[in-house]
């Protein structure tokens, strides 16, 4: 019955709830709904923002207004949406002294812990101390 009423008006027999008692099934044109559905589908991945981790290289004696740049950059980057990773890294006989880096990376956590929460506590990675901050 159904599906000659849907003959009849040229569009096609839809099933729509396959599993009800009984089935339910509406009489449009496929094609229309599959366009339909790519459209939305579309929409919502343009509204997606996705986050991306954006990377700040930092040395033990860094210079403070190299240092200010570098945070203006993160605050930035935090502020877009975005995750930050802090890189410290050690050359040389800097190895023998990762305490100055640690204060270093503690000043940079204390200065954005405002609009930023530390993701990954600062830990070694060979030659470097990595930090991973995410926004509030």
């Amino acid at each position: 019955m159904a599906l000659q009423r849907a003959i009849a008006a040229g569009l096609d027999l839809v099933e729509v709830s396959p599993n009800a008692d009984p089935p339910v099934c509406k009489i449009i044109d496929y094609g229309k709904l599959k366009y339909q559905e790519q459209k939305k589908r579309n929409e919502t991945r343009k509204k997606q923002k996705t986050i991306d981790v954006k990377e700040i290289k930092l040395r033990p004696n860094i210079d403070t207004h190299d240092y200010d740049v570098k945070m203006r950059n993160a605050r930035r980057f935090i502020d877009d949406g975005d995750k930050v990773k802090v890189t410290l890294r050690f050359r040389g006989r800097e190895m023998a002294h990762q305490d100055l880096g640690a204060q270093v990376l503690q000043r940079v956590r204390e200065e954005l812990d405002e609009i930023a929460k530390v993701e990954q506590m600062p830990k070694m990675e060979g030659r470097q101390m990595v930090m991973v901050m995410s926004p509030r």
